[in-house]
């Protein structure tokens, strides 16, 4: 199924099976059905759960807190996650403290879901990843949509939590087809998964089993599925064999799978969208080289865009960020 259609099959579930959810987000009402036509037909079938707010991301966060401290479950859509920017007082200060601050007689969980990246066109203020800014916030899990996780999954259990969630979906995801594993494949890549305690799943995609494979890479999001072409395209025309390991959950990190499989390349290289420098590729980087110095053959290799802002021009944006060709150069380098 398309990505965004089962997105909102998604929500529709969520907002069938409990009462207690409530969806808000700007121009989510039908006809319009947000930005993305992910919550397209919800406001009609649940007028009271379904409401469009102004223009206000702060408005939205803010009312999110409330409605959740009073025992509600909110899923708040930010229409662009450039604008994740004006609810940062309100995650930081407040939605993400009260549990601790009130010795657990307070919960605040509240969904944000983040439509973000480039690769569209959209320009300067409607094209950025910024999710690396949030990675270091204390009580918060930042999950990242890919096409090889269960949307419904997902949800599921960040409905099941007391603690606020920051869910990124990568613009480019929404007309692709989600992609799980069947039969232990997924297209021409084995597929297996694992899940440590407290943590979502992380996919680990490869062409040959990973004793064969003699580099790791590190992705989520869109460029998780850019990444398994160039592993897929890699093992077919040259014989470098790689393992992509594609984490659902960014924050707190689980580092357990990634352990495992460098363990076994002796390589790694981590891929991003979001600009270089002080970011999740290179808080993978230390942890690895930390806990892995000895098994490391060379040092770990990041992938990010370039740090400048994203241009108007598609041209000059598909120079300054992450593409394919960027990760085929970085994973020829790790393998070596």
């Amino acid at each position: 199924m398309i990505f965004a259609k089962e997105l909102g099959a998604t929500l529709r579930a969520c907002l069938a099976d409990d009462p207690r959810v409530v969806l808000l987000g700007e121009d989510i009402a039908d006809p319009y059905g947000g930005a993305f036509k992910v919550t397209r037909g919800l406001s009609t079938d649940f007028p009271d759960r379904v409401r469009t707010t102004p223009i206000s991301e702060g408005a939205i966060a803010g009312v999110s807190a409330g409605l959740a401290l009073a025992g509600y479950r909110p899923i708040a859509e930010i229409m662009f996650g450039d604008f994740l920017t004006l609810t940062f007082d309100q995650v930081v200060n407040h939605i993400t403290k009260y549990e601790a601050m009130y010795a657990g007689q307070a919960h605040c969980p509240v969904i944000l879901r983040a439509p973000s990246g480039g690769h569209r066109g959209y320009g300067p203020t409607h094209s950025q990843s910024l999710e690396k800014h949030f990675l270091g916030v204390p009580h918060l899990r930042v999950v990242a949509a890919s096409l090889v996780h269960d949307p419904r999954r997902i949800f599921a259990e960040l409905l099941q939590q007391t603690s606020p969630a920051l869910y990124v979906e990568h613009k480019l995801l929404y007309p692709e087809n989600l992609t799980l594993a069947e039969n232990g494949r997924i297209g021409g890549l084995l597929a297996s998964e694992h899940s440590s305690p407290g943590a979502l799943p992380s996919v680990f995609l490869s062409a040959v089993p990973r004793e064969r494979c003699t580099v790791t890479v590190l992705a989520y999001g869109y460029q998780a599925a850019l990444a398994a072409r160039v592993v897929e395209r890699l093992a077919l025309e040259d014989e470098i064999f790689a393992e992509l390991v594609v984490p659902s959950q960014l924050a707190p990190m689980d580092w357990d799978p990634v352990e495992r499989s460098v363990s076994a390349t002796g390589s790694l290289v981590t891929v991003e969208e979001g600009t270089a420098g002080w970011s999740w590729g290179t808080e993978a980087a230390a942890v690895i080289s930390r806990r892995l110095f000895q098994r490391l053959r060379r040092p770990v290799e990041i992938v990010a865009s370039d740090s400048d802002i994203v241009p108007s021009s598609k041209l000059k944006e598909s120079s300054m960020l992450v593409g394919a060709d960027r990760i085929d150069a970085a994973v020829r380098v790790a393998a070596a």
